[in-house]
């Protein structure tokens, strides 16, 4: 099998997300990507300028259905029957690996030229920005566990808010690890040897609606 461009697999990508967001209900175009953006925001960032031009080749292919209106943000789209064959083709498609690009990462595998004062306060900004994640992954999970609408997708969507809580709380315990290991390289930092409060970190909230 001939192995996709980078363009064309973006394009594949960009198609699954509008497909994907349409199937869960007819949207106009402005709603469309306030959906991309805050619906799929924990786990998918999508170029803006990419959905109205993919929205529009969705329509001319056929796949997606304008209801009204002539101007893109006005008009409601909806997904066809041959834009639900081709959403389940394209996520019947391997996914495409991203390379790791980790700035964190780089910075602290040259710390001994940092020095260790600041790659403590990268890990302790690191902790704060999973922290602040960690937070939000709940908050999704709240407000899908109360959302009426589109319940049949519910159990689905909580399984990439899982995987966002549990990335958050695996840099949590990674960070605090981390600040362990690079308190001994300055004996004279105080707040890096003051012990955290019961040493305990956040839990996950588990999948359970209210009765």
């Amino acid at each position: 099998m001939q192995k996709e461009t980078k363009p064309r697999a973006r394009a594949n990508q960009t198609e699954t997300a509008v497909l994907g967001a349409l199937s869960v209900a007819p949207m106009t175009g402005y709603a469309l990507r306030e959906a991309i953006r805050d619906v799929l925001g924990h786990f998918w960032s999508e170029s803006f300028g990419q959905i109205y031009p993919t929205l529009a080749a969705l329509v001319g292919d056929g796949h997606v259905r304008r209801i009204g209106g002539a101007r893109t943000r006005a008009s409601m789209f909806e997904i066809t029957t041959s834009g639900t064959a081709r959403l389940k083709e394209l996520l019947a498609t391997p996914v495409q690996p991203a390379p790791p690009r980790n700035g964190l990462m780089l910075r602290l595998f040259f710390g001994r030229q940092l020095g260790g004062p600041a790659c403590r306060a990268l890990v302790r900004q690191a902790r704060a920005d999973a922290e602040g994640n960690l937070a939000h992954y709940q908050a999704i999970r709240r407000h899908l566990l109360h959302e009426e609408d589109s319940a049949g997708d519910h159990p689905y969507a909580l399984l990439t808010v899982s995987a966002g809580e549990h990335t958050a709380l695996a840099a949590i315990a990674w960070a605090d690890q981390a600040l362990a290991e690079l308190a001994p390289l300055d004996p004279h930092d105080e707040e890096a040897h003051r012990p955290r409060a019961n040493g305990a970190s956040p839990q996950p909230q588990h999948a359970t609606e209210e009765t």
